[in-house]
């Protein structure tokens, strides 16, 4: 049987940020059933991973938002970039606020691994189970037995299952009495009901849209698919969407009336600034005929108006094996604000996509991981 002071169950953003930051005075293992640590790291934005965003605040999560806030403030945005710059670690910022690793999400990877050094990493074992004597905790791997005096369970979400992705934190959290949502796909596209499948005919097609889902504005290319929509706005909508309507306006930058007082004899789908196949489509589903900007008439310009404000309810999502990360985990309330240790197990913490905190797309979500990492470490420290 192998001991240690910590054991951090996950190799993944979160887990390796805590170790790095962990004194070397303490025992550290780590635990992945990858035989690689970091392996969503090293595979998303294309290799490149966005790492955070240029805007960053509790409203761009689906989370208990006081619990976010506070949690962020231990690691910002800022304290990230610092980090980067600290390491030689060059970013660029596409769109004027993503930040993605310039060359390769290997940069990231190799520091976190640098500064994580000290631990002892065992990697390719499958967690059976965990377990608490006394004042330690007892693992089973597939492989090997473990005991340390605290835990970290850093062991992520259930997309990505082909990279190893599980459940196993909940059923941590299951075992000892603590509460928790379970996974839902998120930061994924979403299914039509067939009164939208008109959206299927445009697969290929993109555009920039505004769409309103559940009091958020989210504001980003949308990509028609042929299994339905897709594209980052649609990515992000799906974090808040449960069920019922969404509405999409497709010319957030534009008023259809002064679309129409300026169009003179052109057709509404030659005047209206979307790609043509789009314009006339929309145009049908919200039931106008595409006719000439100066013969509209009242009444079909209140209808017009419909594409600010496409209303539906979608069908579903693509599941996990298309979606970014999973929503839900371990409930904000189970957990202590100041350690993300639980409030009835001691020495058990919490931290990264296992929390039921989840961000948009943009790099939120690797910010999360980060700093629920440092502060956990901070915590642990002061153990």
């Amino acid at each position: 049987m192998k001991k240690y002071d910590v054991l951090i169950l996950g190799a993944g953003a979160s887990g390796l940020m805590c170790a790095a930051n962990l004194p070397k005075k303490l025992s550290v293992g780590i635990i992945d059933a990858n035989t690689k640590a970091a392996r969503k790291l090293k595979i998303s934005g294309g290799g490149k991973c966005n790492i955070t965003n240029r805007y960053v605040s509790e409203h761009n999560y689906d989370g208990d938002e006081a619990f976010v806030a506070s949690v962020l403030k231990h690691f910002s945005r800022d304290d990230l970039l610092r980090y980067c710059e600290r390491n030689a670690i060059e970013l660029e910022l596409r769109k004027g606020r993503y930040y993605f690793c310039k060359e390769s999400s290997d940069a990231i990877i190799k520091q976190l691994l640098r500064d994580a050094r000290n631990a002892s990493f065992h990697l390719g074992e499958k967690i059976l189970s965990l377990t608490k004597e006394a004042d330690a905790f007892m693992l089973q791997t597939d492989k090997e037995s473990y005991a340390a005096k605290k835990v970290v369970v850093a062991t992520g979400g259930e997309s990505f299952k082909n990279i190893g992705a599980s459940d196993v934190g909940l059923q941590i959290a299951k075992e000892f009495g603590i509460a928790y949502k379970r996974f839902e796909p998120a930061l994924v596209g979403l299914t039509l009901q067939k009164e939208q499948f008109w959206m299927k005919e445009l697969s290929g097609l993109s555009c920039f849209v505004e769409i309103e889902v559940a009091g958020k504005l989210l504001r980003e290319e949308m990509l028609f698919a042929h299994k339905g929509i897709s594209g980052p706005a649609v990515l992000s909508a799906s974090l808040y969407w449960r069920k019922g309507e969404m509405s999409i306006n497709f010319l957030p930058e534009k008023k259809i009336e002064e679309i129409v007082k300026s169009g003179g004899k052109k057709l509404l789908s030659s005047a209206i600034p979307l790609p043509k196949r789009l314009a006339k489509a929309v145009l049908s589903a919200i039931e106008c005929k595409d006719k000439e900007c100066a013969k509209i008439t009242k009444e079909e310009l209140t209808k017009l108006q419909s594409i600010h404000n496409y209303s539906f309810a979608p069908a579903g999502n693509f599941g996990f094996s298309k979606a970014e990360v999973s929503r839900g985990g371990v409930v904000s309330e189970a957990l202590d604000v100041s350690s993300l240790e639980s409030k009835d197990i001691e020495d058990l913490y919490f931290i990264g996509e296992v929390v039921d905190v989840t961000g948009e797309l943009g790099g939120y979500n690797f910010q999360w991981a980060f700093a629920s990492a440092v502060l956990c470490a901070k915590a642990l420290k002061k153990a």
